[in-house]
């Protein structure tokens, strides 16, 4: 992941003395493969797919979120190190081996979460999760009310934006909600393949069809390196969806630091620290990811 820290100012963890270690992340997604850059920091799994005991991931979508958020660089001696190569991840399997799922499950592993949370130490969910159509673009719609519910609780919720742009009120769901942190890729002119088709300006635009503005800020996501679902292998990806566990990643090594910070306060924190990049409002929302000014 050298490319995404030059790109989005970010100091060494080295340099700053910050790894996000304690952390508890979650991610909600297709599972985690055990790989060695995670060493002993899955500390807890749970499946709402197939109700396995044992983290696995038949996809390879959700250990890649995880390496970009938290992964060491171990099987690579440190060169696709992620965000917080420090934080404890917990593991939430809400998709399936194709990448879909059911809003049940979703709000299942929301459930579970919260049951846990303070138990496992979690302070933010990572959901690089959406679904795209009228029924779900309502604020009242059951994805939105859980992820809400999970803002309510305290937990600093991160969703992807979609890759369903460049046209207005493309904003999947529940990114679409006022509450959470949504993040769309800054840099989606770049033309990549995402699920299996060449895409262009694909990041999610607001507003929302409440007339919020969304993204709230925007990250890298164009080829990003990281973890396999394989023995220390390493795959590239893009998409918001790289770009979201970007962003938790940094506010990670943002609760190291400053760990009596609410989501509210690290809501404000990402907003104050964004740098413009000369993009539409409703295409980088506050702006770009500045994780050096965001941990001063």
């Amino acid at each position: 992941m050298d490319h995404v820290k030059k790109q989005i100012h970010c100091q060494d963890t080295y340099t700053t003395g910050l790894t996000g270690k304690g952390v508890g992340v979650a991610v909600l997604d297709t599972g985690v493969f055990a790989h060695r850059d995670f060493d002993d920091r899955i500390i807890a799994f749970t499946d709402m797919v197939s109700r396995r005991n044992s983290p696995y991931d038949d996809c390879g979508h959700g250990t890649h979120i995880c390496g970009i958020i938290g992964g060491s660089g171990a099987a690579a001696a440190g060169r696709y190190q992620g965000m917080a190569p420090g934080c404890n991840l917990v593991a939430v399997k809400v998709l399936d081996r194709k990448g879909n799922g059911y809003a049940a499950d979703v709000l299942a592993g929301i459930a579970w979460l919260l049951e846990r949370k303070d138990r496992l130490g979690v302070r933010i969910v990572n959901i690089s999760v959406g679904s795209y159509g009228k029924k779900g673009m309502s604020e009242n719609s059951a994805l939105v009310r859980g992820v809400n519910e999970a803002w309510d609780a305290g937990l600093v919720v991160v969703v992807a934006a979609g890759n369903n742009g460049p046209r207005r009120m493309s904003i999947t769901t529940p990114g679409i909600s006022r509450k959470v942190i949504t993040v769309g890729c800054s840099d989606d002119d770049t033309e990549v393949l995402v699920g299996g088709s060449r895409m262009v300006d694909y990041s999610g635009r607001g507003p929302t069809a409440a007339c919020v503005c969304k993204p709230d800020l925007v990250a890298p996501g164009c080829s990003v390196v990281s973890c396999a679902s394989r023995p220390d292998r390493y795959t590239i990806k893009s998409g918001t969806s790289m770009s979201t566990p970007i962003v938790s990643g940094a506010i990670a090594l943002l609760l190291e630091k400053y760990p009596d910070m609410t989501n509210r306060d690290v809501k404000l924190k990402l907003m104050e620290s964004a740098r413009d990049i000369g993009l539409a409002k409703n295409q980088q929302g506050w702006g770009l990811l500045d994780v050096e000014r965001l941990l001063l």
